[in-house]
């Protein structure tokens, strides 16, 4: 894990490799003229050298159109579908009416800046949530509002989709004044730029991860807290200094012994530095339940007021 960790520092040591921007269409179509009369110069050079390229890494093709333009995934168009949630204190509301329009069997989107009534309260959202869109643009151009001033301890939360449903049905958001995320596994794009715009939002509040006691559950966490490194240059760019609260390995104690589970080939794939243990064990959040299924509201809740995350 501590090799994890340091590789993930050294990577971002280097701010140049995360300088892919997020252009307008305009943008982007001239990059890609001034790309395209580079690479000609080149070419028609008396000793033309692929080398001279400015690639500086060769993951796969998208990778090296970004790094070649500087431009980010979303900037040509390339948009995964998100997976995240969110829930509690947190009111939406879009400033823009979103029209497509369609010519020559290319799509164009039209934004229009007039006012939008619609305010989506995302504590009555039901245990579902209310799901985070993958367009990056709207996802800016939200008005966001909290009561975060309010209260000491209202937190931004990151969470796996069951503990996530499980605590919007047990309204926690209420007893502890916080927002609550889930990208359901590893955290897509379009997650990581809406907790990164909170962050932006909303500086003052801390953000906790709450995740498994396994390798899994730390690079969930190393991905908010650092990026992902396969995302080349974009890597850092929707990183946010998320706070471990938990489990850590002082809450194994927690944990009925019947509920630690074996690490699996996967958990040994991801975490290598382990590869050479037999005796390390994982949790999962849910084991707390053991104690009663109210006891994850006030674990959660001593972690906060303790300041018990790292």
């Amino acid at each position: 894990m501590e090799d994890l960790s340091k590789s993930s520092l050294n990577f971002f040591a280097d701010q140049q490799l995360c300088s892919a921007d997020i252009l307008s269409p305009i943008e982007v179509r001239a990059r890609i003229e001034v790309s395209v009369i580079n690479f000609l110069k080149i070419l028609n050079s008396p000793d033309p050298a692929i080398s001279d390229l400015p690639l500086r890494r060769w993951f796969y093709c998208g990778i090296d159109v970004i790094a070649l333009l500087h431009c980010s995934r979303f900037s040509l168009g390339i948009v995964a579908s998100s997976r995240g949630l969110v829930a509690g204190r947190l009111m939406l509301q879009a400033h823009y009416l979103l029209i497509l329009l369609s010519f020559d069997c290319f799509l164009y989107v039209v934004l229009y800046m007039e006012p939008n009534e619609e305010v989506i309260d995302c504590s009555a959202c039901g245990s579902s949530g209310y799901s985070i869109s993958g367009d990056l643009s709207l996802l800016e151009k939200l008005d966001l509002k909290t009561d975060a001033r309010q209260h000491q301890h209202l937190t931004h939360r990151c969470l796996q989709h069951a503990i996530f449903q499980r605590l919007t049905e047990d309204f926690v958001f209420n007893q502890i004044p916080s927002i609550l995320i889930t990208a359901k596994g590893y955290p897509d794009i379009a997650t990581r730029f809406l907790l990164h715009r909170l962050n932006r939002a909303f500086p003052d509040l801390p953000i906790l991860a709450l995740v498994d006691w396994n390798p899994a559950g730390l690079a969930i966490l190393c991905t908010f807290k650092f990026g992902s490194i396969g995302m080349g240059m974009e890597a850092y760019r929707y990183a946010c200094n998320v706070k471990w609260l938990g489990l850590r390995g002082d809450d194994v104690q927690l944990i009925p012994e019947q509920s630690l589970l074996p690490l699996k080939p996967r958990d040994l794939q991801i975490a290598r530095s382990l590869m050479s243990s037999e005796i390390l064990q994982r949790a999962e959040v849910e084991a707390l339940y053991f104690h009663g299924y109210d006891y994850l509201g006030k674990y959660i809740a001593k972690k906060i007021v303790q300041a018990d995350y790292i």
